[in-house]
């Protein structure tokens, strides 16, 4: 079923690839109407999660946030759809970096990265950025259900010198590549929520107080990788610029989970600045404090 699923999706997702962005922004507006203003996808989820960390946006507010979001959503979606043929030089256009140099700076001194990204702005292109770097790039992903869809997707950012690899893949994996005396740089999208039971750290995170992943400051000690934030900014329309700010070079002089506390902030910023670019159909604040499990 899942390979029948696969060859039936693949064709219409390859024909949607290769139009031109104009035409692929059209298709856009038009899922943006199914998803957000037939079928509601997740609505109630979004306007929930703006409501409590933005209480003092007027409704009028919240509903033009939402609707931005949706927009954005949509986007975000064919552009990944797009990822299966957009050339090098085209996605270069694209999708930009405003100081590689804080890279090329750690790769002079021979250091592997820990990447903390959240789920803001636009995540899909970054591999984009290994044809510009030395270091082999790990993505920590959640595997696709379907087998088919999850090779597809690994084939895509392999041909950038990038490679997704599960949660518990992670640590064999870059223990293995240190040993080999390889460059790395880990992408850890950090800002998404443990379950209660897993959490090791709760924090404030737009307000409200969380459980966290701490996944990403505990392999940059136990590996000693330079710790660097990715931020995002949406140009306009299908255009991004990613910069990069080194929270630490030391993780192990900090006390621990304040590298986590530290990348919050830094996201919080982001969010506030403009928040419709924050991926609000997560439930991030289900396992809030004030909630009691058993209804969680």
């Amino acid at each position: 079923m899942q390979f029948l699923i696969y060859i039936l999706l693949y064709p219409f997702l390859w024909l949607i690839s290769i139009l031109p962005f104009r035409l692929l922004y059209a298709v856009s507006d038009g899922l943006y109407i199914l998803l957000f203003r037939i079928f509601g996808y997740r609505k109630k989820v979004v306007k929930n999660n703006l409501r409590l960390v933005f209480p003092e946006k007027s409704e009028a507010e919240i509903k033009t946030i939402t609707k931005r979001f949706y927009h954005h959503l949509c986007d975000m979606i064919l552009e990944s759809i797009k990822s299966l043929t957009i050339s090098e030089a085209e996605m270069k256009k694209h999708y930009k970096f405003t100081n590689l140099e804080v890279i090329h700076d750690l790769e002079k001194e021979n250091r592997s990265i820990v990447l903390m990204v959240a789920h803001y702005g636009s995540w899909e292109w970054i591999f984009i950025l290994q044809t510009y770097i030395k270091h082999k790039g790990y993505a920590i992903y959640k595997r696709i259900e379907n087998k088919y869809f999850d090779r597809l997707v690994k084939r895509i950012r392999a041909k950038y010198n990038s490679y997704l690899i599960t949660n518990k893949e992670a640590i064999p994996t870059l223990i293995e590549s240190k040993r080999k005396g390889e460059l790395t740089i880990n992408g850890f999208a950090s800002d998404q929520s443990p379950r209660r039971r897993k959490a090791f750290h709760w924090s404030d995170f737009m307000g409200i107080k969380v459980p966290v992943h701490t996944g990403a400051e505990m392999l940059s000690k136990k590996l000693d990788m330079a710790v660097v934030f990715f931020g995002v900014k949406r140009v306009k329309r299908g255009y991004y610029e990613g910069t990069f700010e080194v929270i630490t070079k030391t993780p192990t002089e900090f006390k621990d989970y304040d590298i986590t506390e530290q990348f919050l902030r830094l996201v919080e910023n982001q969010i506030n600045e403009a928040p419709e670019y924050y991926l609000w159909t997560h439930k991030r604040w289900k396992y809030r404090n004030d909630v009691p499990e058993k209804y969680q």
